[in-house]
């Protein structure tokens, strides 16, 4: 993870691959000669991370043995977290076990796992904790997805403008940059859409730009572009838990059958919040049923 203000960036279109949603492509193209050994380790976390976005939790567990750097070590204890609801209390033991090590405790890669890991528990003021000193451009898009999960925009847009101060155009500045004016809705929707088209002319076609997308479309009303964009991310990964659960949303609005997204959502990730939603709201429809039988 390159920290802010840093040289020349070896590592420049693998990060952005990443934080595009191009994962495979990603590990396809992780092959870079020449990086210094602080390099090549954040190239195996790029590289590892990828595989996690992917859903291959057991290759990244078995591939990071207990000698490895630190960073990669925190991408591991991230695998183990989200490989099955049985390590999740064991996982987080660890991580604070190494939060609160003098030696490795400030590592950034820690740092940002440890957000997710808490934003994943939405402890939101446990995940700042860790990571809200920033001093990457990662732990500060982190921040801001935070804040955003907290309904502080005002805090978000302050994150935003130290990523926009330090680089304006880097890629995660741009993707925050959406986030937040998502978040705030009206008129700023439409500069969210230009900067996810602005993606789609300038690299290859993921799911993540898609739902960004589409999303914007949705909130601007435009249902039956929203589909067509989440079919073509559909047609990219069929188990990709936000296209399946835009798709059930989107599918609610152009009145069709969303029951097949949502079967789906429910087999692959039946942790993703609209699962849990659905649940708790079928649930409090069978308590009514019985208190009114």
């Amino acid at each position: 993870m390159a920290a802010m203000g840093a040289g020349p960036d070896h590592l420049f279109n693998l990060r952005n691959q990443f934080y595009l949603g191009a994962y495979q492509t990603a590990i396809n193209n992780s092959e870079i000669p020449h990086l210094s050994p602080e390099d090549a380790v954040e190239r195996d976390c790029l590289v590892f991370r990828s595989y996690i976005a992917l859903g291959s939790y057991q290759l990244v567990i078995s591939e990071i043995d207990e000698s490895a750097a630190t960073p990669l070590q925190a991408v591991k204890l991230l695998a183990m977290y989200l490989s099955s609801p049985a390590n999740k209390e064991s996982t987080i033991s660890s991580l604070r076990e190494w939060l609160a090590d003098s030696t490795i405790g400030n590592n950034a890669t820690l740092r940002l796992v440890a957000g997710i890991v808490f934003m994943h528990e939405e402890d939101y003021s446990e995940a700042l904790k860790h990571t809200h000193a920033g001093g990457t451009m990662d732990l500060h898009a982190l921040n801001v997805q935070i804040f955003i999960k907290m309904h502080r925009s005002d805090y978000a847009e302050k994150q935003l403008g130290v990523m926009q101060q330090y680089d304006e155009d880097h890629t995660l500045t741009q993707l925050a940059t959406a986030w937040f004016n998502l978040a705030v809705g009206g008129s700023k929707i439409q500069e969210a859409y230009l900067i996810f088209q602005d993606f789609c002319e300038k690299y290859p076609m993921t799911c993540l730009i898609l739902n960004g997308k589409a999303v914007c479309c949705m909130q601007m009303g435009n249902f039956d572009e929203a589909e067509s964009l989440l079919l073509e991310a559909l047609n990219k990964d069929a188990k990709d838990p936000e296209t399946l659960a835009n798709l059930v949303v989107c599918s609610l609005h152009v009145g069709k059958s969303s029951s097949r997204y949502l079967s789906q959502l429910k087999l692959s990730h039946p942790e993703h919040v609209l699962v849990k939603r659905v649940s708790s709201a079928e649930d409090n429809f069978e308590r009514a049923v019985q208190s009114v039988a």
